[in-house]
């Protein structure tokens, strides 16, 4: 018998639309309403200074470690730009972008890294999940939920996003095949930053993309610029459409990279190198979006400073909101009770430790008013 090339149903593309310099392939360019993309942008610098304030607040002390998200703005906000309400999303601990245009309070996200439980309470009506911690477990949510609103018949899909590292988890080749066997409306969404926390791409796998990796279990999946918002919606929009109509799930590998710390517990200066940081900076998201706007005449110099107030002001109303909110929180050694019968002497140390430290900043508060 002679030897034979299987055909397999999917090729792999990489797209591409808007280029570091804000250039544009106008035979590739989407047709976008000029309110969403001014809209999109705005999410864009509110996110990105936002996670700057972030990472102030948490080197003074006034929020715990959190995963910052520079860098990766497009890959969300290209993504969820896409979903209706009704739509179902599923992040991973750095989708703040994602999770804020889908409704979700920067005063929440301040409140979860102060430590509080309330900022992880979904408002009603709100079809996000919270934060998953533990990586790849939120891969295999989306698919139980996808599977769900096929069972019901109904026209809603679910989006999940992960990292790199993700797809070395167990949970994403599972989740894989459960959504290409049974067709689930599932768009699985992959920000390639690079780094999973210090374990280079290289390290985590063999394959040439990720995207590729969807093609074993029969699902469409596409290599994206994931620093341009205008190749991340197209594709994903191609995939959301797909889905809604009956055509089961995708994979979309945003190229993107984490240009800060993996969480604030991290020195990435310990594996990477600094060119590595600078080479990747000039294909800033950001900045892109901002050089293509200006040049289609959408947005003007006046306005960018403008805006850059505007999101500066809403910051700091934030910021405020949140420290007069822990004020209604209650005692924060709450923490330690009715977990155990009896406190184990690791936590009672730490309980007796925070109680000096608020007892000091008690002391400290009463004397400079």
């Amino acid at each position: 018998m002679p030897r034979e090339e299987i055909d397999i149903p999917y090729r792999l593309d990489y797209l591409s639309i808007l280029n570091e310099k804000g250039e544009v392939d106008e035979e590739l360019e989407p047709e976008m309403e000029q309110e969403l993309l001014i809209k999109l942008y705005r999410s864009m610098l509110l996110n990105r200074r936002f996670d700057e304030r972030l990472l102030s607040l948490q080197r003074q002390g006034r929020i715990g470690t959190f995963a910052p998200i520079k860098g990766q703005e497009a890959s969300q906000l290209g993504a969820v730009a896409t979903l209706e309400e009704s739509d179902w999303l599923f992040p991973s601990f750095r989708e703040m972008a994602a999770e804020n245009w889908r409704g979700k309070s920067l005063e929440s996200v301040l409140l979860t890294y102060g430590g509080y439980n309330e900022g992880s309470v979904i408002p009603e009506g709100l079809n996000n999940l919270p934060v998953a911690i533990p990586v790849g477990t939120q891969i295999l949510h989306a698919v139980g939920v996808a599977y769900a609103i096929k069972y019901r018949g109904e026209k809603n899909i679910a989006m999940v996003f992960f990292g790199d590292g993700g797809t070395s988890e167990g949970d994403f080749h599972e989740a894989l095949n459960f959504a290409g066997v049974f067709q689930t409306p599932t768009i699985f969404v992959c920000q390639n930053n690079h780094w999973a926390i210090s374990i280079p791409r290289s390290q985590q796998t063999h394959s040439k993309t990720l995207a590729q990796k969807a093609l074993a279990y029969g699902i469409p999946g596409v290599q994206v610029d994931g620093n341009d918002i205008l190749a991340v919606y197209v594709a994903v929009k191609e995939a959301v459409e797909r889905a809604r109509s009956g055509g089961g799930p995708s994979m979309i590998e945003c190229v993107t990279y984490r240009m800060s710390m993996h969480t604030t517990a991290d020195d990435p200066k310990r594996y990477r190198k600094d060119e590595e940081l600078e080479e990747w900076s000039k294909r800033d998201p950001l900045d892109r979006l901002q050089k293509y706007l200006m040049a289609k005449g959408l947005l003007s110099e006046e306005e960018i400073d403008s805006l850059e107030e505007e999101v500066k002001k809403e910051i700091k109303e934030t910021v405020a909101a949140y420290e007069e909110k822990q004020k209604e929180l209650g005692d924060p050694l709450l923490m330690f009770d009715h977990v155990f019968e009896e406190l184990p002497p690791h936590l009672k140390e730490q309980r007796e430790e925070l109680s000096r430290e608020l007892a000091e900043k008690e002391e400290e508060e009463q004397n400079n008013g």
